[in-house]
């Protein structure tokens, strides 16, 4: 499914949104009509990276499968002269909780989102590390991404499982701190990689495995959303150079051997469970930032390995990123 660009009548069309003032929405420095796109389970096709090719209004209907009812997702897409406003209620546009094992810590609620993408993101002159008070991408289906969790190897912490393992209350800086999506990690995410905050707010630790498949189109996955530096996020597929399209594969490897075993190492062998299980050994195709260009284009990509979607921010990731105050 293309998504849809008309041409005049954004603010009137911004509306039908749902539990959000019509009067937040002005006229965008680059008019354009919006017109209602239902993207429930939809396949994107654009490429474009500039986020105003994206400038409409979208809606979903899915279902909760854990409670048994019906979402609506709705995403605003505005843009402006130098940037773009990605507005959301964080519903997905695909069903949620299924695989998951157990039910989400509280049920996916509607939680207002608004993240500013700069529409000439600039590559800065060194990386900047995720960080747990932010968020890492907003997608085009109205979801945040937010690679890091809070939990870590602490034996002697509250709340401690079979492994010495911890579900909170951990550092981005603290030692052998948990993949979501590590093996044996325990964080209940459901089919698409995401679960809930204790607000409700549903997200993803990796690959949405939504908004685009294994049949791409000529030139690669499509865009899927923007890192809060700005860089569009694209599926797994590019084009390399030999004109082969294939999936972009991470430049990280799992550590060989066993980790450290003492008071504060969790010992055992190098499997994925933590963080600090991987190194940057420059294997694949992307940097340690999980991007690379293509095309005269810098982009982060979804692999089917760590770091998933990104490990850090190539370029200056923006402010309204930043997570509210619980």
């Amino acid at each position: 499914m293309a998504w849809l660009i008309t041409s005049a009548r954004c603010a009137a069309a911004a509306a039908v949104l749902a539990g959000i003032s019509a009067a937040a929405f002005a006229p965008p420095a680059v008019a354009h009509e919006a017109t209602s796109v239902d993207i429930t389970n939809a396949i994107f096709a654009s490429t474009q990276a500039d986020c105003a090719s994206y400038e409409n209004l979208y809606a979903s209907q899915v279902t909760d499968t854990q409670q048994d009812r019906k979402l609506e997702g709705e995403v605003h897409v505005t843009a402006h002269d130098d940037h773009c406003v990605i507005e959301s209620n964080s519903v997905p546009n695909h069903d949620t909780g299924e695989g998951s094992g157990r039910d989400f810590v509280a049920p996916v609620t509607e939680t207002s989102g608004s993240f500013t993408i700069p529409r000439n993101p600039k590559l800065a002159s060194s990386s900047t590390a995720l960080e747990q008070r932010s968020y890492d991408a907003i997608l085009l289906n109205g979801v945040v991404v937010d690679i890091l969790s809070a939990g870590c190897y602490r034996p002697n912490g509250n709340r401690v499982d079979a492994n010495g393992n911890v579900a909170i209350g951990c550092r981005t800086t603290d030692k052998w701190l948990l993949d979501p999506l590590g093996p044996g990690a325990g964080f209940g995410a459901d089919n698409h990689h995401a679960h809930t905050q204790p607000n409700g707010q549903y997200h993803y630790h990796g690959n949405p495995m939504a908004m685009f498949d294994d049949s791409p189109g000529a030139d690669g996955s499509p865009v899927i959303g923007f890192a809060a530096d700005g860089f569009p996020i694209y599926g797994s597929y590019f084009k390399d150079a030999s004109g082969t399209l294939r999936k972009a594969k991470s430049g990280y490897s799992l550590k060989s051997g066993t980790r450290p075993s003492s008071a504060s190492d969790p010992g055992g062998a190098y499997d994925g469970m933590y963080v600090d299980d991987f190194e940057f050994t420059d294997a694949g195709d992307l940097d340690a930032c999980n991007g690379m260009v293509v095309n005269g284009q810098y982009a982060y990509y979804v692999t089917d390995s760590y770091p998933w979607v990104i490990k850090c921010f190539s370029g200056t990731p923006d402010t309204s990123f930043a997570k509210g105050r619980p």
